[in-house]
């Protein structure tokens, strides 16, 4: 009888073939997702909403797309960069730095400037983001640039009422000349610079820095072909005028500079490729009584930007 009492007592265990299911239940599911993940949340459903707008939404007009992000390493380098105004995100500086001049002084202007973020970092990463360069313990970081759209350019021109005056490189890689070239711009009333998107100078911090400022004011717009961005900016009314040594017309002599018009630049050892000469209405060339071979991409420019502003005036 006692056997019995103890059978039918209503004591609980494992039920007979539970097969352990009771410890499984007992585990955990994993860490809990974020609430943009978690179907049926408020959180969730924004999500959702945004992603289908950007889905719907048309890639915007007018942009020339961005460049990469850039370091300046070096002492002197950064500081000089502070001086010219480049853009910048981000200034890195090594823990436990020799605080001399220069670094007071990238520290100060980069204080005044505002927007600059200060982060200080060990060497060994200093190291690893540079891949092994010799920073001297300073590393500024410059932003992507936005590049314009070729034809933002005229149509800001027309905007404002006045006949397009904009330079287009061909072939120039150096990022010196292409500053030049947007301070020559800036300096005789043009709106803009454009540059093709392979094989060229982009807006790098030496641009910036040779620009002296003007990269600020002047636009610089990338385009995918250069040849169809001027066959598009001569359907626009604009003339095409590449400059040439062996051009048909001296720069003096063409009166197409006083109206709407785009002057193309070829690189100083090979000038204009084929296509873009081609494509070019006028080639001109800039007399040198001294003798000259060539000029450099900054320098022509310079000289036909004047032309055409004087033509203006």
């Amino acid at each position: 009888m006692a056997a019995n009492n103890r059978r039918m007592s209503g004591k609980k265990g494992a039920q007979v073939g539970s097969g352990g299911q009771r410890r499984r239940g007992l585990e955990g599911k994993g860490p809990t997702p974020p609430a943009e993940m978690r179907k049926g949340h408020k959180k969730n459903r924004v999500a959702n909403a945004k992603a289908k707008q950007l889905v719907r939404k048309p890639a915007p007009r007018g942009r020339g797309g961005k460049s990469s992000s850039e370091m300046v390493v070096g002492r002197n380098s950064v500081v000089e960069a502070l001086r010219e105004g480049v853009p910048a995100s981000m200034l890195y500086v090594q823990q436990f730095i020799d605080n001399d001049e220069r670094v007071r002084e990238a520290l100060q202007l980069a204080g005044e400037r505002g927007g600059i973020h200060l982060m200080e970092a060990p060497r060994p990463e200093l190291d690893r983001m540079t891949n092994g360069l010799n920073h001297q313990g300073l590393v500024l970081q410059v932003p992507p640039y936005e590049y314009a759209h070729p034809e933002d350019l005229a149509a800001a021109a027309y905007d404002e009422g006045q006949d397009p005056l904009i330079v287009a490189l061909d072939g120039v890689t150096d990022p010196r000349n292409l500053g030049a070239v947007v301070r020559s711009a800036s300096a005789f009333g043009g709106h803009g610079v454009v540059v093709p998107e392979r094989r060229a100078a982009g807006m790098t911090a030496g641009a910036w820095k040779t620009s002296a400022g003007a990269a600020a004011r002047t636009p610089v717009a990338r385009a995918a072909n250069l040849t169809r961005a001027l066959e598009s900016y001569k359907k626009a009314g604009l003339v095409v005028v590449g400059l040439a040594a062996d051009g048909e017309v001296e720069v003096g002599d063409l009166e197409a500079l006083g109206g709407p018009v785009v002057i193309v630049v070829g690189s100083e050892g090979k000038g204009l490729s084929r296509l873009v000469g081609e494509t070019c209405d006028f080639r001109v060339r800039i007399p040198m009584p001294g003798g000259g071979e060539s000029l450099n991409a900054g320098v022509a420019a310079g000289v036909v930007l004047y032309e055409a502003s004087r033509r203006r005036a």
